[in-house]
């Protein structure tokens, strides 16, 4: 391999960030840090057939909690967040640590204080549409056999022997 090609492999691929704490999927299965806001699905408490999409918004702080179709969290009717967004917070603090996730939402969070608390938004509905497609997007991976072979809509990463 020439320095070239060993160039070309550095730099197609992606860096892979291990959480800092073992998850509990079965309550936020899906939470990222994308399209500038902290977002995810939560499970419901009460119906085991019901999901909620929660979003904190970077910098405004504004949050959004609905169903997957669009009902609103009867948890933000008191101004507060509710606690699916609490549950997707500390559950991002799980997957990505404190200091990155307010560095993400442009937050300020004292020793000791909680990422939720630090925040000071107010309510700001989003659509679900896109997280809860995305989730299930991820979710479709999970029933691929398993195989060595490429995924082809992943096809787009330059395999480990290409030539350019």
């Amino acid at each position: 391999m020439n320095a070239d090609e060993g160039a070309v492999e550095r730099r197609s691929t992606v860096r892979v960030i291990p959480p800092v704490h073992a998850r509990k999927l079965a309550k936020v299965p899906f939470v990222e840090l994308a399209d500038g806001r902290l977002q995810g699905v939560v499970s419901s408490g009460s119906d085991i057939a019901r999901v909620y999409v929660s979003s904190i918004t970077a910098g405004t702080h504004g949050y959004s909690c609905s169903t997957n179709n669009n009902r609103p969290c009867g948890g933000l009717n008191g101004g507060y967040t509710c606690k699916h967004l609490d549950a997707l917070a500390a559950e991002a603090v799980r997957q990505y640590g404190l200091e990155r996730v307010a560095r993400y939402l442009r937050v300020e969070v004292g020793e000791g204080e909680d990422l939720v608390y630090a925040l000071r938004g107010s309510k700001d509905p989003a659509p679900a549409a896109v997280v809860f497609s995305r989730f299930l997007r991820h979710l479709a991976y999970l029933e691929l056999p398993e195989s060595t072979e490429p995924v082809p809509e992943m096809q787009w990463f330059p395999s480990a022997g290409a030539v350019l």
